[in-house]
């Protein structure tokens, strides 16, 4: 019955939406942007909750292999089919290149901090950080991992002075690219996030630690655990902090839903979601829960006392 609401207000709302045909413009709301894996292509998500659909693509003037874009969709992280690098600022619709010299190529992970000000990538064994997203990116430094490191997972806090790598069984943590220290040991399979602002972080390890809180980790810092191992928090395939840093959310694919752990009160509750979540990558306001393909993108709303998950119509095939 919700499906049928959500889609009949979807073709109610759609034909208030406006949007320009010249490439590179929209006017009208924009959600957030996308990649299109299918098509090689970031697309923007037009129109308001309940009455979105995915837009044309975005005239990056090259042929794309990936996308990954920044928290509050304004900058993307682009790698070209010849697997260059490329930094963009997103402004309604209107993409410009920041031109950045000895950008790595090849990038096998990139990840941005938990407001997009900062990013990571990784490639060919070395780590590279860019501060001052998205008007004035620069790459502020970087560092070699040592050989035969096989990396799981990544994050990075909104300064760029904290890093958190998961990589040969345990999680370490690297200040201003020091390495101060093993956090804990870990089989594989560790999600890592940071909170919007500062050095608070959390990560998952399904298989030993559980949920772990640290609070302040390049200070005085100190850890509680949120949840020991369990048949949700074992299936969990992502994990982020809401904006204001007061909730943890986890996505459970086994039980079709987010957990959302209450950082200030305590407790958890459960958001079912309809869908199963690949995903909590920030856009803009929302969440993104999965990945555009033959299926609806699935978003959610997590900022009110009740939280509710919507969709997008999938791409006509």
């Amino acid at each position: 019955m919700m499906l049928r609401v959500l889609r009949l207000s979807i073709l109610i709302a759609l034909p208030v939406l406006l949007i320009e045909a010249q490439p590179g413009r929209i006017n009208g709301p924009v959600t957030g942007y996308v990649f299109d894996n299918s098509a090689r292509a970031l697309r923007p998500i037009l129109g308001l909750p309940g009455a979105s659909l995915v837009g044309d693509p975005l005239a990056l003037g090259f042929d794309v292999a990936t996308a990954f874009v920044a928290p509050r969709q304004d900058a993307a992280i682009v790698m070209a089919a010849d697997r260059s690098l490329h930094v963009f600022r997103i402004d309604a619709g209107a993409v410009a290149e920041r031109n950045l010299d000895s950008l790595p190529a090849g990038a096998e992970r990139v990840v941005f901090s938990p407001s997009g000000t900062s990013a990571a990538i990784y490639a060919g064994g070395s780590l590279t950080v860019l501060k001052g997203l998205p008007d004035a990116p620069v790459i502020s430094g970087g560092m070699d991992l040592r050989s035969g490191t096989v990396l799981d997972s990544l994050a990075i806090s909104d300064d760029g002075k904290a890093v958190l790598i998961s990589a040969n069984g345990a999680v370490r943590l690297f200040g201003s690219f020091t390495d101060l220290g093993k956090l804990l040991d870990s089989s594989g399979g560790v999600l890592m996030a940071f909170a919007s602002g500062g050095h608070d972080a959390a990560i998952a390890d399904p298989s030993g630690a559980g949920i772990v809180l640290f609070h302040d980790l390049t200070g005085a810092g100190d850890s509680r655990v949120l949840a020991t191992p369990d048949d949700a928090v074992s299936a969990f395939s992502d994990l982020a902090f809401t904006a204001d840093g007061k909730r943890l959310l986890v996505a459970s694919s086994r039980s079709q839903s987010i957990l959302a752990f209450d950082l200030t009160a305590g407790g958890r509750s459960a958001i079912d979601c309809q869908c199963t979540p690949q995903s909590l990558a920030r856009m803009g306001t929302f969440f993104r829960l999965n990945n555009l393909g033959n299926e609806p993108l699935w978003l959610l709303d997590a900022r009110a006392s009740e939280p509710r998950v919507w969709f997008v119509p999938a791409l006509a095939q």
